[in-house]
């Protein structure tokens, strides 16, 4: 039986003129008052992330407490991301603050389970207090040519979201081309999403800024073409306040100053920060303090 979505043609890539143009961002020069607003937008563009095997309820409270006062200067962040066992955790440290609780749901990192016990657990952690949701897709369904159910899954999970935004994971690292990441991006704004994101963090290559500027790329023709705003979040290995500028060029560059927003566009990220506060105090003593004085989360 054939797919009843059958996604739009899209733009070919080329790979060699994405990496020149992606590489260009990294010319910019941002110094002085500039470099001070792009570190501060930096930090509330962050989600605070913990997602291992290991995390424990304490755990979870400090990087609440991190992500409400993270330093001198510097504003709180945009969201905590945790997993869905940890989201009552998340919800009684962040009540009143304004910072959203995000959640990886739907089997993450893998997604291998089925669609009825994906909805089941999205629709367990909205109800126990999550803003968000971090879905993955299927890589095997996408490879496997099935863009329907690509396509029919994640507007299943945004209808399962109810008022919860969802960001859809590609994780690009294993799209195998710069074509695959343009297509699959296509689809999940297609479907419903209120943000496409690179990658779990899991798998390497994670975020890169040639993916990414694929992405935004897609952001900006769907946008031209319907007059809707769609977000992005890169997520892992972005572990500088340096690389992070450079993102943020690349996003107004491409997108414009309406994405320069927490609302718009996300960091997924656990070291930035640490780095972030570094740069913040450089900026505001002229020195770098040891970093022995960072929480470690």
């Amino acid at each position: 039986m054939p797919d009843k979505y059958q996604p739009p043609r899209v733009p070919a890539i080329d790979q060699i003129s994405v990496e020149e143009r992606a590489a260009s961002f990294t010319t910019r020069s941002i110094k002085k008052e500039a470099k001070l607003a792009g570190l501060k937008l930096t930090a509330r563009m962050i989600d605070l992330t913990t997602l291992e095997g290991s995390d424990t309820p304490g755990k979870v409270e400090m990087l609440c407490r991190k992500a409400r006062q993270p330093g001198a200067g510097c504003p709180p962040v945009a969201a905590v991301c945790v997993y869905p066992t940890m989201v009552p955790i998340a919800k009684r440290e962040l009540e009143g603050t304004g910072i959203k609780i995000a959640a990886v749901a739907t089997y993450f990192p893998s997604g291998q389970a089925s669609l009825s016990e994906r909805l089941d657990e999205v629709r367990r952690t909205v109800e126990i207090g999550a803003d968000e949701i971090d879905m993955v897709i299927s890589r095997g369904q996408f490879l496997a040519g099935e863009f329907g159910k690509i396509y029919d899954e994640i507007a299943a999970t945004v209808e399962a979201c109810g008022p919860a935004h969802l960001k859809v994971i590609l994780e690009t690292g294993e799209l195998q081309t710069l074509d695959n990441v343009r297509l699959a991006s296509q689809i999940a704004i297609d479907a419903g999403a209120h943000f496409i994101k690179t990658s779990t963090g899991k798998v390497s290559p994670a975020a890169t800024m040639p993916v990414t500027l694929v992405m935004l790329e897609a952001i900006r023709d769907h946008f031209v073409k319907t007059g809707k705003m769609v977000g992005m979040k890169p997520a892992g290995g972005i572990r500088t306040s340096k690389q992070a500028l450079h993102y943020l060029v690349m996003v107004k560059e491409t997108l414009g100053d309406a994405w320069l927003d927490p609302d718009w566009f996300r960091f997924g990220a656990s070291a930035l920060l640490n780095d972030v506060l570094m740069q913040l105090e450089k900026e505001r003593t002229g020195r770098y303090h040891s970093d022995r004085y960072l929480s470690m989360s």
